[in-house]
């Protein structure tokens, strides 16, 4: 894909996160695939399916360099991979090849409004939203923890597509038995939710995040562990319909709808038991037991419902927090913690973006970066890389290390932007990411001009191979944030990767 059109602004000293940055008109495109190179029109059904999508993908796989494999070897019993910005930076890519060298790997929040893309070694193609990035290792224990919302449509829909793609689950996948259900009126409530906020809506993926987890904080959510009494599941169940009618007048309860939910969750709980474990009790004995553990977050940072861009945020924790409150492990057990940052910012749905390139430049990039997505088949909003919002994420996370991805489909620029610091309308600087929205719409970015390196990088497997002008822009990074870039994807498939 060439992007090398991308006219870039030679000055760009700053401009108003309101008016963003606008690139000059090229032709209208279709979806290109980024491997390929050829154009394909997006399929209408991308955000209807909630199982496993399955495609194949040729690439060369390698085994790992001795230095990858002792970078890998040494971080801590607990780590955890967590996404740096808006979500759909590569987070399950790296958590697949991790989690060949872990015991365990857990999700401990959001639900199947994450979207993990990750291949196995013979190059298919597996898109995840509940089950761990972990599932395509053979000896790799996934469990879904108490801070997650189970759709169990979803969930069986995923197991389902994995064993018929010769992935075995049996015995491989442990949910809470503290987990909450999130069940299908949970995602019609979340979009009449959207349709009664009008223009003011979140732009959420309606999957029912939302609601569910309202359901949680106000008490009367029905937990895992609820499907072993299905003597009372009913009442319980009934209270949620009700309370959901009295909310929304477009909601329409009637007795019939409970008497098949009832059925329908009958025969989910009998299919569902082998999975329930208490998994609070599993993780901890898999860390006295000095098992590797790997964390696997879901959305990211500036979605975090209390640092992220709220009311534009998801409804968890999908920041360093999260990890110990949504598996019931202490904070001194975590160690490492990786943030997976893309080389450039996407971010899907309304809210914030102050590097937010508008017009037929975004398209551009999207459309190299294949940027539509995992979980909704929406086409992502795209911009420079924000390093204001990316040292305010490492503040918070306190990572030993990032994972910058997607670096190749920079390639083609000649030019390349990072965002380095904000700026009020009168010139006052602003010293981190703000949490007034107000302030965010009227801010100024400054910027770095950078030159691109004009040739393809996804061969590259040794970062001394890659061109000078692709290390200084991985080294400026570095010395901005102030976290070492350890890990630099350069492709989607599992050896597209280079150790640093």
């Amino acid at each position: 894909m060439n992007t090398s059109a991308l006219r870039l602004d030679h000055n760009p000293v700053s401009f108003t996160g309101s008016t963003h940055y606008n690139l000059y008109k090229t032709p209208s495109l279709s979806r290109p695939s980024r491997l390929s190179r050829t154009f394909q029109k997006p399929s209408s059904s991308a955000a209807a399916a909630a199982v496993v999508r399955c495609s194949s993908l040729k690439t060369a796989v390698t085994e790992p360099t001795r230095e990858a494999v002792s970078r890998i070897d040494g971080l801590s019993q607990v780590s955890g991979v967590l996404g740096c910005q808006w979500g759909d930076e590569g987070k399950g890519k790296l958590v697949d090849i991790l989690a060949q060298h872990f015991d365990v790997v857990a999700r401990c929040q959001g639900g199947a409004n994450a979207g993990h893309t990750i291949y196995n070694s013979e190059g298919k193609k597996f898109a995840l939203h509940l089950v761990p990035s972990g599932i395509l290792n053979e000896e790799t224990l996934c469990v879904i923890g108490n801070g997650v919302v189970v759709h169990l449509p979803g969930l069986f829909g995923e197991i389902d597509g994995l064993e018929s793609n010769g992935v075995s689950c049996n015995g491989r996948i442990l949910v809470s038995d503290r987990a909450h259900l999130l069940f299908d009126f949970h995602q019609e409530v979340d979009g009449l939710r959207e349709a009664e906020l009008a223009k003011s809506l979140i732009g959420t993926t309606k999957r029912g995040i939302g609601p569910a987890y309202s359901s949680k904080v106000i008490r009367n959510g029905i937990r895992v562990g609820d499907l072993r009494h299905m003597d009372t599941f009913p009442q319980k169940l009934e209270i949620l319909l009700l309370d959901a009618a009295a909310r929304f007048k477009d909601f329409k309860y009637e007795p019939e709808m409970l008497k098949k939910e009832v059925e329908k969750y009958k025969r989910f709980a009998e299919r569902l038991e082998p999975f329930i474990a208490d998994t609070v009790l599993v993780m901890n004995e898999s860390i006295s037991q000095k098992k590797k553990v790997l964390v696997e977050g879901g959305q990211a940072t500036m979605l975090d419902i209390d640092f992220g861009t709220y009311p534009f945020v998801t409804s968890s924790s999908p920041s360093a927090g999260g990890i110990c409150t949504g598996l019931g492990i202490a904070p001194r057990a975590v160690g490492d913690l990786i943030g997976v940052v893309k080389a450039y910012t996407t971010r899907v749905g309304s809210g914030p973006f102050p590097t937010e390139i508008l017009g037929q430049g975004g398209d551009l990039l999207r459309f190299a970066g294949q940027e539509f997505g995992t979980t909704t088949g929406r086409p992502r909003r795209c911009g420079w890389l924000d390093l204001v919002a990316l040292k305010f994420s490492c503040d918070i996370n306190g990572f030993s290390s990032l994972n910058l991805t997607k670096l190749d489909v920079l390639s083609d620029l000649p030019e390349i932007q990072l965002g380095v610091a904000y700026k009020d309308v009168d010139d006052t600087p602003i010293k981190s990411f703000p949490g007034d929205l107000r302030i965010l719409e009227r801010l100024k970015v400054e910027y770095e001009v950078l030159p691109g390196w004009k040739t393809d990088i996804s061969s590259v497997r040794n970062y001394a191979d890659l061109p000078l002008a692709a290390r200084r822009y991985v080294e400026r990074v570095e010395e901005i944030v102030g976290v070492p870039v350890h890990y630099i994807g350069v492709g989607p498939g599992r050896d597209a990767l280079i150790y640093k």
